[in-house]
Order: C-alpha cells, then structure tokens, then sequence
C-alpha cells in the first residue's frame, strides 16, 4: 500500500495564454476538481498576487498524484505551464489525514466541570 503525501501543483499562466482557450477548458478543470472531492481527497489552493501563478495542495498517493497532475496538465496545457512536486516540508497535512481515519484514545482528567449557577450571572 503507497502511503500518503502532501503534492504541491503550481500553475503559471503562458505568454499566449487565449482566454477562449482558458473558457473552452473550465468544465473540465471542474470535472476534475468535483471527482477529486466526491472521492473524498482534500485539494486546498489559491492564486498569488502576480494574478499569473496559481498553488494547490493535495495529499495523494504517488500514483493518484501523478493520475491527477495527468489530467490536469492535459486540460490546461495550452494555457498553463503546470509543475507538481512531493513537498516533503509539510507533514500537518500527513497528520490531520492521520487524525480523521485513526481513533484516538479518550484523555479523562480530573478537572471539575465549569457550571454556571442562573443567579451569578
């Protein structure tokens, strides 16, 4: 079983970027961001302030990375230069998908619990 990583996607817009092209290809760049999420995968991203450069975080196996980045580089191909790198840097994302598929043990402390009595307030 291939285990899980944080992929970082970074799109750039090309010199002759055509907005027909980028129209003609925003179903598709919507298909493919539904089918991620209806499967249950997070894919977290934004745009920079150069309104050219654009960054999405998926955590995916190396396979269902690179299926992904397929995709997505063929749709947008005539418009973006796309880049995906493994970012190793990130581990939170490895440790919140950890949390949400892993029971975690019940913590009991000995603290008394806060009540409020209606006539202090």
């Amino acid at each position: 079983m291939e285990n899980k990583a944080p992929y970082v996607l970074v799109s750039v817009f090309k010199e002759n970027a055509k907005v027909e092209s980028i129209a003609q290809s925003g179903s598709a760049i919507s298909s493919i961001i539904d089918d991620w999420h209806t499967s249950g995968k997070m894919i977290w991203s934004g745009s920079f302030d150069d309104n050219k450069t654009a960054m999405s975080v998926i955590e995916a196996t190396r396979s269902e990375a690179e299926e992904f980045y397929g995709k997505y580089s063929s749709a947008t191909d005539s418009f973006l230069s796309t880049y995906m790198y493994q970012w190793d840097a990130m581990p939170l994302l490895s440790l919140l998908g950890n949390k949400q598929t892993q029971p975690t043990a019940e913590v009991i402390t000995e603290e008394p619990s806060m009540q409020v009595n209606p006539n202090q307030q």
